[in-house]
C-alpha cells in the first residue's frame, strides 16, 4: 500500500497570502464600482464604504458626453497599439544583435539600457518637451507614440537579450552550417521560439502605455488629442469636486484594459509558460 505524501502547512499559507493580496488589489475596484452608481447626496450621508440604496446610472452618460470619451478612447487605443508594435519590434531586433549577434561591449550596452528605463519621467519632461517643440510634434499623438515606443525599448531589449543569450549554441551553429543567413536565423528559428514572449511583452507595453498620465498631460494640451487617463481629471476642479462622478470616470477608464486582459488571459498565461520552458 502506497503511503500518502503528507502535505505541509506552507502551501495553505501561500494560498491564504495570495487570496489576501487579491482582495487588497480588488478593493479599490470595488470602491470605484459602488460609488460610481451612488447618488451624490447618499455618498455624503453614508460615506465611501456604504453600498448604494438607489442606483444612479446618469453619471456614466454625463461623463461620456462631457469629455467626448469616444474620441479619447480611440486616441488611447491608437497610441497603445502603436507603442506596443514599435517597442516590441525595436526590442526584438536590438536584443537579437546583443544576445545572439554577440556585439562588442554587450554588457555595457545592457547596462545602458538598464539605467535608461530606471530614469524617472519627471527628469525627462523638459528635454522631451523641448525636442517635441523643435520637431513640431508638440500636441500630436505621434509625440507620445515615439516617446513611449523608445522608452519601452530599453526594458524590452534588456529582457529579450537576456532570454536570447541562453539560446543553445548548437542550434544556432547548425543553422549557420546549413547556410542560413542571420536574417534567416532570426525569422525561422528565433522568432518562432520567442513569439509567446513577444506577445506577453506587447501586452505589458499596451497596459503600461494605457495608464500613463504625466507625459500625455504635458504633451497633449488639446482636448481632441487627449487620452483616457487625462479625461478623468475633468471631474475635479479647483473649487469643486464630485467624488461619485470621479468614481464613474475611474471605472470607465480602467475597464478597457481589464477587458483586454481578460480576453487575452489564456494566451498570456500560455506565453509565460512557454517562455519559461524554452
Amino acid at each position: 500500500m502506497i503511503a500518502k505524501k503528507k502535505i505541509g502547512l506552507t502551501p495553505y499559507l501561500v494560498l491564504i497570502g495570495l487570496i489576501i493580496m487579491a482582495l487588497v488589489w480588488l478593493f479599490p475596484l470595488y470602491i470605484a464600482f459602488i460609488n460610481s452608481f451612488k447618488p451624490e447626496d447618499e455618498f455624503t450621508k453614508n460615506g465611501v464604504l456604504a453600498f448604494p440604496h438607489h442606483w444612479d446610472f446618469s453619471k456614466f452618460g454625463k461623463f461620456w458626453g462631457e469629455v467626448n470619451f469616444s474620441r479619447k478612447l480611440f486616441n488611447s487605443m491608437q497610441v497603445s497599439i502603436l507603442v506596443s508594435l514599435i517597442a516590441v519590434t525595436l526590442s526584438f531586433l536590438t536584443a537579437y544583435a546583443i544576445g545572439i549577434g554577440k556585439v562588442k561591449g554587450r554588457n555595457w550596452i545592457l547596462g545602458f539600457f538598464m539605467v535608461a528605463f530606471t530614469i524617472p519621467q519627471e527628469a525627462l519632461i523638459y528635454p522631451l518637451y523641448s525636442v517635441s517643440k523643435m520637431f513640431n510634434l508638440y500636441d500630436s499623438l505621434w509625440s507620445i507614440i515615439i516617446i513611449f515606443g523608445v522608452m519601452s525599448t530599453g526594458f524590452g531589449t534588456y529582457l529579450l537579450s537576456s532570454v536570447m543569450s541562453t539560446f543553445p549554441d548548437e542550434l544556432l551553429e547548425a543553422a549557420r552550417v546549413d547556410g542560413a543567413s542571420p536574417w534567416r536565423i532570426l525569422r525561422s528559428i528565433v522568432l518562432p521560439l520567442l513569439r509567446p514572449t513577444l506577445f506577453v511583452l506587447a501586452t505589458m507595453f499596451f497596459i503600461f502605455t494605457w495608464n500613463e498620465f504625466l507625459i500625455p498631460l504635458v504633451m497633449l494640451p488639446s482636448n481632441d488629442h487627449q487620452t483616457v487617463t487625462l479625461s478623468m481629471a475633468i471631474t475635479t476642479g479647483q473649487y469643486t469636486s464630485d467624488p461619485t462622478a470621479r468614481a464613474a470616470a475611474a471605472l470607465i477608464g480602467f475597464m478597457p484594459s481589464v477587458i483586454f486582459f481578460l480576453i487575452f488571459q489564456r494566451t498570456l498565461m500560455r506565453g509565460i509558460t512557454l517562455g519559461a520552458v524554452k
